[in-house]
């Protein structure tokens, strides 16, 4: 699904180079659940960020469902990201003026869905995540971990190929985390959703199948265990 092959990013300084990532080289098959760890400041997101096309390398090649994603226009590279992948961020990042049926609607609205099919798709997850009753409330009157409960919909409402983490549960409580790890591993299992997420936790980076370590911007090859 996801093929990156040296993969570097850079920022000028002062008539030299400052790198975030460095010969990234990494194969990301359907169906996995990667955990991609590593202290601050090691590229984690960044190298989230170009996997989700919200980012270009300085220098690299991505091939994404087998198709080049460098080769193509910007225009059909964006309807890709859309179709194709979900992203999940720590700061939920919901519209504070929606309701929270208007924010999980916001993607189809985007693909131009027919408001018939968007009101069955988002009542549809409204029921199977049990929040039909906050349907009509704002993001300032729910908890944590039910705003990230919406973003993970609002993520999950296009049907993707491919969800992105970025610290899922940084702002939740344990309870919260644990649940929003669970359904993470539930979507990953039942419904074969390709999950990416980045992580400070070694507890949520255990709910993933692999583990990818980075340290100053290059991939770590370190011996591994982990337990479902």
């Amino acid at each position: 699904m996801i093929e990156l092959q040296h993969i570097f990013k850079w920022y000028p300084a002062g008539g030299s180079r400052v790198y975030v990532l460095q010969d990234i080289n990494l194969n990301i098959e359907a169906g996995a659940f990667v955990s991609i760890m590593g202290p601050s400041g090691s590229g984690k997101s960044t190298l989230l960020n170009i996997i989700g096309m919200l980012d270009l390398p300085s220098e690299g090649s991505y091939r994404f469902l087998e198709q080049s994603v460098y080769d193509m226009k910007e225009k059909h590279r964006v309807e890709l990201y859309k179709k194709h992948i979900g992203f999940v961020f720590q700061s939920y990042h919901l519209i504070d003026e929606l309701t929270v049926y208007e924010n999980i609607e916001t993607p189809l609205l985007y693909q131009n869905v027919k408001s018939a099919e968007r009101k069955a798709m988002v009542s549809d997850m409204l029921d199977r995540f049990n929040i039909v009753g906050k349907k009509d409330l704002f993001p300032a009157q729910l908890s944590g971990g039910q705003q990230q409960l919406v973003g993970i919909i609002r993520a999950l409402i296009a049907r993707p190929k491919l969800i992105l983490a970025d610290e899922p549960t940084g702002n939740l409580n344990s309870a919260q985390g644990e649940e929003i790890m669970n359904l993470f591993q539930k979507l990953n299992e039942e419904d074969k959703v390709t999950i990416v997420q980045v992580t400070h936790s070694e507890k949520n980076a255990a709910y993933g199948s692999r583990i990818v370590n980075l340290l100053d911007g290059r991939i770590q090859h370190i011996p591994q265990t982990v337990h479902s």
